[in-house]
């Protein structure tokens, strides 16, 4: 059920649109593209990016463990559970010192949850393809799309609550496909939660580019959540095609 979680997260969308933005940020959204970023802006983009790589670099290294070591998985509702809370704390703790384990306690649990799923897929026919094709798409998917928002200072902010409809249906859909054993539910669930995450990506890095996300803890949390993901989803669409040739 990874590929549901990020709908907890994003249940926030509607409450940060309607945050009123900062002097400042009014003058972001409105710069040309040749325009430099604000100082703020540039501060909160490059300490999420760098929170960003260690949480990722970690979280992988805990599914490396997880999976090396043939860890059990911990099943749907501790799964849910250990996300939902960990990403309560977050929230309540956002503002101080102690974020950041929370953060790292979230990106480690989830990549201790992403273990047995990557076992699985390794012991499949060019599971080991499969997971470096998800890998890469994954990559590439997020560099091209920051990249893009970045380049053309695009507001996404419209997407908000589309986005967040999406993965409300999704995961009600995913745990449907998890109760009445619906494979083709979950394929399509997935293709579905792939593309969300895509737009939350865009979304997410709109946001912090018109200064609608002024703390790196959040903004790292939300495009962690979303590559997140997109890489599971991926890896079960590249399994799925894999698996069945």
């Amino acid at each position: 059920m990874d590929n549901w979680t990020s709908a907890s997260r994003n249940g926030r969308i509607g409450q940060t649109l309607a945050t009123p933005l900062p002097a400042n940020a009014a003058g972001a959204g409105r710069a040309g593209v040749g325009q430099a970023l604000p100082a703020d802006v540039t501060r909160v983009l490059r300490n999420t990016y760098g929170l960003l790589s260690l949480t990722l670099l970690f979280s992988a290294g805990v599914a490396a463990t997880s999976m090396a070591l043939a860890l059990p998985s911990p099943g749907l509702v501790l799964t849910l559970v250990g996300y939902f809370g960990l990403l309560f704390a977050i929230h309540k703790l956002q503002n101080s010192a102690w974020a950041l384990a929370a953060v790292f306690g979230l990106t480690g649990f989830m990549g201790y949850t992403l273990g047995p799923v990557l076992a699985k897929v390794a012991a499949l026919p060019g599971g080991a393809q499969t997971i470096m094709l998800a890998l890469a798409a994954t990559g590439v998917t997020f560099f091209a799309l920051s990249s893009w928002v970045l380049a053309t200072r695009r507001d996404f902010s419209f997407m908000g609550g589309f986005l967040f409809a999406g993965m409300v249906i999704a995961l009600l859909a995913g745990l449907g496909a998890v109760f009445f054993q619906i494979p083709a539910l979950g394929l399509a669930v997935s293709a579905m939660v792939a593309l969300l995450s895509a737009g939350l990506i865009l979304f997410e890095t709109s946001r912090i580019v018109h200064g609608g996300e002024t703390n790196y803890v959040m903004a790292t949390v939300g495009l962690y959540v979303s590559v997140f993901n997109l890489f599971t989803s991926l890896l079960s669409l590249f399994g799925f095609g894999g698996n069945s040739e």
